[in-house]
């Protein structure tokens, strides 16, 4: 169990409080919540970004907020509007950047590139300044750039934010590869038919706290429905903890 708070005038706000669930290798995972719920702040203490006020994170049995440089090389992380990309630098020249942060050798790095270039359309613009792409251009070398060094855990924050329907599709191809090739996958969203299309589990937050976290199978179930957006929202209404 964990949680995060902050302080603000002296007041402690609580942004993520009495949260605890396992995800199991190989899962895809859908964290669910309304803006402010928590779901940024989650995620980024999984990535070692930030620690929790209170508790431990555990991966592969190593305390990740004690021990972060063993775990960080496993993590892909990508935040929301936060691309991390250097405008003055090319689409190729951001990956090779990024590649070499994670110590990969001049062949993985290229070999790496062209697959992540060819799996997102981006060749023509591989030697593109990314300082003049539209937001959907940006958003796609942002994940190949989260995906660069391979990562075992992937987390990802409304990943198909600013992405055309083709783009958007391409994504999704990609994460069902993902987890083809046994990557943990934890991504927030507010499209719930991708959440429902991608996701083997669900962990749902509202107001810092868990309101849900099982699989889709149980929670369809529980809830006698399958349609996630009315479940979500019932969830909210009523409180519900599980």
């Amino acid at each position: 169990m964990y949680q995060k708070f902050f302080q603000i005038r002296k007041k402690n706000i609580e942004a993520v409080k009495d949260i605890s669930f396992q995800i199991k290798k190989g899962d895809v995972v859908g964290l669910l919540g309304e803006n402010g719920a928590g779901k940024t702040t989650l995620l980024r203490m999984i990535s070692t970004i930030m620690q929790p006020s209170e508790g431990n994170i555990y991966i592969d049995g190593i305390n990740i907020h004690k021990e972060p440089m063993k775990i960080k090389g496993k993590i892909g992380v990508l935040f929301g509007s936060e691309t991390g990309l250097y405008d003055r630098l090319s689409t190729r020249e951001n990956l090779a950047y990024f590649a070499k942060l994670h110590g990969l050798s001049k062949h993985e790095t290229q070999t790496r590139i062209d697959y992540l270039s060819v799996r997102f359309g981006m060749k023509e613009y591989l030697d593109r300044r990314v300082g003049a792409f539209s937001k959907g251009m940006r958003q796609k070398v942002t994940i190949a750039r989260t995906l660069i060094h391979d990562p075992e855990i992937i987390l990802l924050d409304e990943p198909t934010t600013g992405l055309d329907i083709t783009s958007a599709n391409m994504f999704r191809e990609l994460i069902h590869q993902l987890r083809k090739e046994g990557k943990t996958i934890i991504f927030s969203s507010h499209i719930m038919e991708e959440v429902k299309q991608l996701c083997q589990s669900i962990v749902m937050i509202h107001r810092g706290q868990m309101i849900y976290n099982g699989t889709t199978e149980d929670l369809y179930k529980q809830e006698e429905s399958n349609d996630l957006n009315y479940i979500f929202m019932s969830l909210i209404v009523r409180g519900v903890h599980s």
